[in-house]
């Protein structure tokens, strides 16, 4: 088994669709999706995007990948890097994939000089759970997540 993990192109927006489709789905939110191709390629690739996503294939077949972004944290006054996403196909679980993807962002935020590496993970998804505490990270539990979105969003930002 060969992994390689590698930056999406542009060329790779109906795969990074389909497998952020599979996210959701695993993530118990089928319909949750609303990003359509041309988003995904504006957001990820366009001039000035500022999200980016890596694919990791095995023997030259993507099965997974990772969304992720560079944030800010002013107590280190260094930039973060933030996992927004990362997924691998049933099959090929278990098999090192989500490894590499973590391994490869975490060597990104060092290269980049980042002082942080986060990423949230849903509180019934034991598996990621253990996963993440396996490879060293730690939870926050004295933060909870809030968000805006939608409606509420719009009314708010109007007053």
């Amino acid at each position: 088994m060969s992994l390689q993990i590698r930056p999406a192109t542009r060329a790779d927006v109906p795969l990074l669709r389909e497998l952020i489709q599979a996210l959701a789905e695993y993530e118990r939110e089928p319909d949750a999706v609303k990003a359509s191709e041309a988003d995904l390629a504006r957001s990820l690739f366009d001039e000035g995007a500022t999200a980016h996503a890596v694919i990791c294939e095995q023997d030259g077949v993507a099965v997974g990948f990772a969304v992720y972004f560079f944030n800010y944290s002013t107590w280190l006054g260094r930039n973060g890097l933030y996992l927004e996403d990362l997924f691998v196909r049933p099959h090929a679980r278990g098999q090192g994939a989500g490894l590499a993807l973590l391994r490869y962002l975490a060597r990104l935020a060092v290269e980049q000089g980042c002082g942080r590496f986060e990423w949230s993970v849903l509180d019934w998804n034991q598996p990621a759970i253990d996963f993440y505490r396996a490879a060293g990270a730690r939870p926050m539990d004295q933060w909870t997540v809030y968000r805006m979105d939608g409606q509420a969003l719009a009314d708010f930002a109007r007053g």
